[in-house]
């Protein structure tokens, strides 16, 4: 009898450490969201309600140790994660405890703050003189950015300045973890154009360095390039002509009254010199077998052309000079009419004096677009999902599998978003074009087209990249679509 009573007090004793604990552990850890801004790194514990914890740093001060107490972290994805000030995340369970170890770059120091409704314990790390209360100097027009509530598990957003916010979302799927970055621009106080790397073709620069040459709000990597940096695909740039192609693909423009248009489009260009009047076959890219390549201003000072070839410089209407040595110089208040071969031979005899004239036609639609950026594929029409990569011959290394992504959309409102999804990386494995197509929707877009992806993906915001280019650092690219203040 004795030994049963011992049995069944023991057991008591059980139920009730067991009850005590679950009573203790009523707070649950649901994610650990990360965002890098201008100020800080920030990381947020979302939590179902406000726990004991402690943040210290380590004896060493070069890691930032956040110990939740009473604290259940079932079902947590433990989000990897690096910024601008914090090198890495290390995570630990020990009993009703999680502990959340960020190691941190040299000189940082960190603040503390909650938030209820629903209850957030969120460690901003920034520099150490920052932390110790002084503020960081601010230009006369920028504003403290205030958090805003998305209702979206896993997404951080901001407004970083009146009529821009910025947003970073990081959630998980059957095959692990996924992150990007958006902006979205006020219409009324915002506009999008082409910008050229270098501000000519060829010329690759960083993103960084075009939203810096340009004095850029914003900007993300747009068209596709060759390795020399000429572009790849039918580009205009304030009503004159950078790059076409030979094919009908998808392009973003926007008319002079500044309203986005989105749709097919092919180059159809034509020279008339004297009486004689050739096809284009392309504009400022490099002069093959057979060709006639018009050169503007866009191509910098000189053709960079060899002497296998006829160059008839244009002004006025009229053949200004030939060249036959090669490389010949680009007019600022004209173009050049670069042959070769076949297309030599169509306008022998051709003297200096001769009138000219170059007609270029994309269509009805685009007529009244100065700035146009010829893409794709398609993402979205009209709030549906339409992936346009097979019909406009897209290779199989963009429009099959996972990689990192960049875009552009239009929100129901007119409002532009710019978007980029890191791939090929722990922290993030890409996405599909279907699935980029999925989450450009989710973000509000209504009509989308992609932009050039993988190590080219970069978006820039204030001067700052917000995302981890899978290259491991940034890779100069022939264009970024830029957002300005109007």
């Amino acid at each position: 009898m004795k030994m049963k009573m011992r049995r069944i007090s023991a057991l008591v004793v059980i139920l009730l450490f067991v009850f005590e604990g679950l009573v203790l552990a009523g707070a649950k850890l649901s994610s650990v969201r990360f965002h890098s801004g201008r100020e800080h790194d920030r990381v947020v514990f979302e939590l179902n309600q406000m726990p004991k914890y402690k943040v210290r740093l380590n004896t060493e001060g070069d890691a930032l140790i956040v110990d939740l107490a009473d604290v259940s972290a079932s079902g947590l994805k433990r989000a990897s994660f690096h910024g601008k000030r914090i090198e890495s995340v290390k995570y630990s369970l020990k009993q009703d405890h999680v502990v959340v170890t960020l190691k941190l770059m040299p000189d940082m120091g960190y603040k503390v703050q909650e938030l209820k409704n629903p209850d957030r314990v969120f460690v901003d790390v920034l520099p150490k003189s920052l932390a110790d209360g002084k503020k960081e100097k601010q230009g006369k027009d920028e504003e403290k950015p205030r958090e805003l509530k998305t209702g979206i598990p896993g997404m951080y957003a901001e407004e970083i300045a009146p009529g821009l916010i910025k947003k970073a979302y990081t959630y998980w799927d059957a095959d692990g973890q996924v992150t990007a970055y958006f902006l979205e621009a006020d219409k009324d106080k915002y506009t999008v154009k082409p910008a050229l790397a270098r501000g000519q073709v060829p010329g690759r620069e960083t993103v960084l360095g075009i939203a810096k040459r340009y004095g850029a709000e914003a900007a993300v990597n747009a068209s596709y390039f060759a390795a020399s940096g000429d572009i790849l695909g039918i580009t205009r740039i304030d009503n004159m002509v950078a790059g076409t192609t030979y094919f009908k693909r998808s392009a973003f423009g926007l008319h002079s009254d500044g309203k986005p248009e989105f749709g097919k489009i092919e180059y159809d260009g034509h020279v008339k010199l004297g009486d004689v009047t050739m096809p284009v076959w392309g504009v400022d890219c490099e002069r093959g077998e057979n060709s006639l390549i018009i050169y503007n201003s866009a191509y910098g000072k000189s053709t960079r052309t060899n002497e296998f070839g006829e160059e008839y410089i244009i002004r006025n209407g009229k053949v200004a000079a030939i060249d036959t040595d090669g490389n010949a110089g680009i007019p600022s208040d004209g173009y050049v009419v670069s042959v070769h071969g076949s297309s030599q031979e169509a306008f022998k005899g051709l003297r200096v004096g001769d009138p000219a004239s170059l007609s270029e036609d994309m269509g009805a639609k685009w007529a009244d677009c100065p700035q146009i950026l010829g893409v794709g594929p398609r993402l979205l029409t009209g709030g549906r999902v339409n992936v346009t990569a097979s019909e406009e011959e897209f290779p199989s290394d963009i429009r099959v599998g996972r990689a990192p992504r960049s875009a552009i959309g239009v929100t129901k409102t007119g409002n532009f978003l710019l978007g980029v999804v890191d791939g090929r990386q722990a922290e993030s494995h890409g996405l599909t074009l279907t699935e980029w197509a999925g989450l450009m929707k989710k973000m509000g877009a209504v009509d989308a087209i992609n932009f050039d992806g993988g190590g080219s993906s970069e978006l820039v915001i204030k001067g700052e990249i917000q995302n981890s280019p899978s290259d491991g650092t940034e890779r100069p690219v022939g264009t970024a679509l830029i957002v300005v203040k109007k």
